[in-house]
């Protein structure tokens, strides 16, 4: 590999990261929040099936990730001697009409309908792979320097957040009544919207990012080999740990996601509310943005994670253990919880680079792909298990699926149990993978750049 001779890294490219993020989130958030909800509600596709679903597709997906991680490095498309963008440009409209088909009302019935509902989230998972998977291992070829990785993490981190924040949170504005009922046509409308954006910003990234280090064109007829993916992770014990942690981390970003308009509808009867939650943690993405990298200059990556992830712990047990009466104190509570949730997104994908150096540090020998694909499917296993838990939870606890339907009182306050869990699980989960396993503290983190800054001169 070279390193071409072109504009340095710049701003423009961590803007470009930004956007980047923000085109797949228009989608995958989207989709993760609400495709549960507009399926049982509007639909009226059961929660067993829902769940069942869930579980194939995303573990085909999860699957799917390392094949599909694989193609930029075996087969390099056009003229152009990019990557990574080709294979962007060819599943960002995908991806886009992918996120309007999961959000049709289609007049179909029975297994057609199931069979339908099953086809467009399988052809969104595989489009979003399609995009997700080059834009995150794109960073290695935008810059060399450990520096600039981590600024487009902080960059990537940027655009899901603002996403999150900005467009998700007038959804239940938009696609409720005032009375908590769920207007169908409106959430094809914002997947419509929310399609055009994604396409838009994907073109901003290619525009706006420039791949610096090239490879030379080859055709490479070797297999795919999953023994040598597996052999590159369990030597990393701090991949190990991020993998765990991560899990963790998309137990909340999916399951919370997805279960939460169901807890303000049924218990609190308050779907406005939901807005206010979402718009309330901007001040929280305000603070957090430049304290972080304060925080991690001070005491290390590993510990400013302790922080968060310690405080989200106490405030999490004590929102499942005493049940809030009052929605805009439960909301207050989850939005000081969120708080560690926000330094976890920050802060992983440096994580992330941080393991993939340990690689070369130790073992004399970098996997980046391979890693970068498996770490992917950690992600895909959190979700998986979100998803379908949520799915199934729902279903036990005698949720019955259709609009306008009234649900019995233990069905109510079991709801609340099921999604208080949801944050407590995902901090244990944490805590063993960064506290327990993950074993790269500051000092090491710096040992480690020494060494392989020595090597490389």
């Amino acid at each position: 590999m070279n390193e071409r001779n072109v504009r340095p890294f710049s701003k423009r490219d961590e803007i470009g990261y930004v956007f980047g993020d923000m085109a797949g989130s228009f989608v995958n958030l989207f989709v993760d929040a609400y495709f549960l909800t507009f399926c049982t509600y509007v639909l009226g596709i059961s929660l067993a099936w829902m769940g069942s679903l869930f579980l194939a597709a995303r573990l085909w997906d999860a699957v799917n990730d390392p094949i599909m991680g694989s193609f930029p490095d075996r087969w390099m498309l056009g003229k152009s001697g990019d990557k990574f963008k080709p294979w962007i440009k060819i599943f960002m409209i995908p991806l886009a009409l992918s996120g309007v088909l999961c959000f049709s009302k289609v007049p179909f019935e029975g297994v057609a309908l199931h069979a339908w509902v099953a086809f467009v989230y399988v052809l969104y998972g595989m489009s979003y792979t399609g995009t997700s998977m080059p834009f995150g291992a794109m960073a290695s070829v935008v810059s060399t320097d450990p520096i600039d990785r981590s600024k487009l993490s902080r960059a990537r981190s940027l655009g899901g957040t603002f996403v999150g924040i900005a467009a998700l949170s007038f959804v239940p504005v938009v696609c409720f009544d005032s009375e908590s009922n769920i207007i169908p046509e409106r959430f094809t409308l914002l997947a419509v919207i929310f399609g055009i954006l994604s396409v838009v910003c994907y073109c901003l990234l290619l525009h706006l990012t420039t791949e610096r280090v090239r490879e030379e064109k080859k055709q490479n007829t070797e297999k795919f080999n999953y023994g040598n993916v597996l052999k590159a992770v369990v030597k990393n014990r701090p991949l190990i740990g991020v993998m765990v942690a991560t899990i963790g981390s998309m137990l909340y970003i999916t399951g919370s996601n997805q279960i939460r308009s169901y807890v303000f509808k049924e218990y609190y009867g308050n779907t406005s509310a939901m807005t206010l939650l979402s718009l309330a943690s901007v001040p929280i993405i305000i603070i957090c943005f430049p304290l972080v990298p304060k925080l991690v200059a001070k005491f290390g990556k590993k510990t400013t994670l302790m922080f968060g992830v310690i405080s989200s712990t106490v405030l999490s047990v004590i929102i499942f253990a005493v049940k809030i009466p009052n929605v805009y104190v439960y909301s207050v509570l989850n939005v000081l919880a969120m708080i560690g949730q926000t330094v976890f997104t920050m802060l992983i994908w440096a994580l992330v680079t941080d393991c993939l150096d340990y690689s070369e540090w130790k073992f004399h020998e970098r996997s980046d792909g391979s890693m970068y694909s498996l770490y992917t499917f950690s992600r895909k296993i959190g979700s998986t298990i979100a998803s379908a838990g949520v799915s199934f939870g729902l279903q036990a606890i005698g949720y019955i699926s259709g609009n306008n339907v009234v649900q019995s009182d233990a069905t109510i306050n079991n709801i609340y149990m099921l999604v208080a869990l949801i944050p407590v699980l995902t901090c244990v989960l944490e805590l063993i993978g960064i506290g327990a396993i993950f074993n790269l503290d500051k000092e090491q983190t710096k040992e480690m750049y020494a060494e392989l800054k020595q090597r490389r001169e």
